[in-house]
């Protein structure tokens, strides 16, 4: 999986910059098209109209010429800039007309709320060339700007952007970082200083964003000059400096428990972590439900022993306390590459390794007639058909106790069979539903409350449609992951599109009590039917249930460990290839009793040393 995301990381970078420069010509035409219509407009005297189009020009292309003459001649046309302000209120949504007022407020004497204006736009759209602007690079404005004013639009530009920028973002920002570099040379606010080095720490310039944030502190701008001062020596590798300085500020202050946490985090990152452990315990003792720290607390505790629960314990964290988004971060960060709880299970059939053979030697026309000893999952031979359609398994027998036949008797089916045939057992579904759920399916997702919540676009979709998914997956050639990901480990893909469609159906008719609902019935059903990979996402979706609701946690691990009980007797007789995914469904419910853990732990070392 690893190499496969690098890979497909790659190739979306690669993609993007090619797009933006196809991108860039395009939007240069739509905004002079805008600016066409607009002057029509404005020849025919309709202002309000009009402004409707300059605007759309600025947003669109925020430094073509034209665009800005554009607003001149409507300015001049309405009477001057304070008339034409009421055609770009404050209460505007689009980023377009919040430029052009900006613009008119800086024509009026009134930078401040110029500059406070546009730095929120530019925060909405950092890539686009807002700030390459006449009235933002006249030489004279630094000396017109209140620090304080300017402190507050930095403030805001720096919320929206990432820590660091990407290559456009900073292209895009150079003339207001020109701008506040000549206003903090002013030397005149500290606290200025000190979000400035936060905005020349994103913008990855190491000289300035820890020369200010020393001269912040210098100052005398407090906990803030040495929080940007720190966030600036550790982002530039100057760790050991950023740890001192903030444990001389807590030790000072403390009431400064944010950035504790921050101090907790640079420990550990040193190989210090029960240092770290101790500053998080301690603000945590004090507040046991703080934003920050309480969350920090169980992802360290997890780096530290890799027990599960402690990501479980930040998932309720997170349903307590939804606005404790650091917790939903963690638990994303640390489920990633977690199987089941972070990321779909590969497949392990023979078929399924012919396959990835033949998609290595890039031999996928062949055909004929494969024979295989013992009769493999219906989805695995699907994937194959997928890929390779010309190509036909026959198998020398079925295995006992017979995979074809549920574990109980079920309402629900996805396969039958004909002798040794699976066929579909649903229709499939609509278009409109496989390209929904095409677009959904991932292989990632950010703990299995992650996976609930990705879900719920499926919430409105008929269950017999999401069924007929299960069943009937789009192609691998039809997914709209990056790279060739999709095509290189169909596997991955069937299993996230029946993951997904799974999820989906834990939403069905969400408003009935679980205990006597449908979709309750249903997963149910899927866990239970003939040997298949369906009855691995129907699990996944169980687990995805049971993290999110705490009150159905004990029923879906026992219907769990039920059929993996049914399926580890099975194996004493005959391969089970879902077996070592089923015991990661098990493992993926942190509340499973430790004897019990043990026992599955031990299933799969069986399993990995027959392998």
């Amino acid at each position: 999986m690893d190499g496969h995301d690098e890979h497909a990381r790659r190739h979306a970078q690669n993609h993007t910059h090619t797009d933006t420069c196809d991108t860039g010509c395009c939007e240069r035409l739509e905004a002079e098209g805008e600016v066409a219509v607009a002057r029509l407009i404005l020849d025919g005297n309709d202002p309000e109209h009009a402004a409707n189009h300059v605007a759309g020009a600025i947003g669109t292309d925020p430094s073509l010429p034209e665009a800005h003459e554009a607003l001149a001649e409507l300015v001049a046309r309405v009477g001057g800039p304070e008339a034409a302000l009421r055609l770009f209120p404050d209460t505007a949504r689009y980023t377009g007309a919040l430029a052009c007022r900006a613009e008119l407020l800086a024509a009026l004497g009134r930078p401040d709320e110029a500059v406070r204006l546009l730095a929120g736009v530019m925060a909405a759209a950092p890539a686009r060339p807002w700030a390459n602007v006449a009235w933002l690079t006249d030489p004279e404005l630094p000396s017109r700007l209140g620090s304080v004013s300017l402190t507050q639009a930095v403030l805001s530009l720096c919320q929206g952007l990432d820590d660091p920028v990407s290559e456009a973002e900073s292209a895009a920002l150079v003339p207001f970082a020109a701008m506040v570099q000549a206003v903090v040379a002013r030397g005149d606010d500290p606290q200025l200083a000190a979000v400035a080095s936060g905005l020349a720490r994103r913008l990855g310039d190491a000289e300035r964003a820890i020369a200010w944030g020393e001269a912040a502190v210098r100052g005398g701008a407090g906990p803030m000059g040495a929080i940007m001062l720190g966030n600036a020596l550790r982002r530039f590798g100057r760790v050991e400096e950023a740890i001192a300085l903030w444990t001389r500020t807590v030790e000072q202050d403390p009431s400064q428990t944010y950035l504790m946490v921050d101090l907790a985090e640079s420990l550990a990152y040193l190989g210090r972590r029960s240092e770290g452990l101790a500053w998080l315990e301690k603000v945590v003792a004090a507040e046991p439900a703080h934003e920050k720290a309480a969350p920090a607390l169980l992802g360290m505790r997890f780096e530290d022993d890799g027990d599960p629960r402690h990501l479980l314990a930040l998932a309720d964290h997170h349903r307590a306390h939804p606005g404790h988004d650091y917790a939903a971060y963690l638990l994303g960060q640390h489920s990633r590459g977690l199987t089941w709880v972070g990321q779909v299970a590969g497949a392990t059939e023979a078929c399924i390794n012919v396959l990835r053979q033949l998609i290595e030697a890039g031999n996928l026309e062949v055909s004929g007639e494969m024979s295989l000893s013992i009769i493999e999952p219906p989805s695995a031979l699907a994937t194959l058909r997928l890929v390779v359609p010309d190509l036909r398994m026959s198998f020398l027998e079925v295995g006992d106790p017979d995979p074809r036949v549920p574990a109980r008797d079920v309402a629900t089916m996805v396969w039958q069979y004909s002798g040794l045939d699976a066929v579909p057992a649903v229709a499939p579904p609509s278009p409109q539903t496989a390209a929904l759920v095409r677009d959904l399916a991932t292989p990632n997702w950010s703990g299995p409350t992650g996976l609930y919540d990705h879900a719920v676009g499926l919430a409105g979709v008929p269950v017999t449609e999401l069924l007929g998914v299960l069943a009937h997956p789009p192609a691998p050639q039809e997914a709209p992951w990056p790279a060739d990901f999709a095509t290189e480990a169909p596997d991955y893909w069937v299993r996230s599109v029946q993951t997904i469609a799974c999820a989906g159906i834990a939403h069905h008719r969400a408003d009935e009590p679980w205990e006597r609902s449908e979709r309750r019935r249903i997963l149910f059903d899927l866990l239970d039917g003939a040997e298949d990979w369906v009855c691995e996402a129907a699990g996944m979706a169980l687990v995805a249930v049971a993290w999110a609701f705490p009150e159905t946690r004990v029923e879906i691990l026992d219907r769990l460990l039920n059929r993996l009980g049914l399926l580890i007797q099975a194996a004493e007789k005959r391969p089970v290839t879902i077996l070592g995914s089923m015991c990661g469904l098990a493992l993926a419910c942190p509340w499973l009793e430790p004897r019990a853990a043990a026992f599955v732990h031990d299933v799969l070392s069986r399993l990995d040393s027959e392998s």
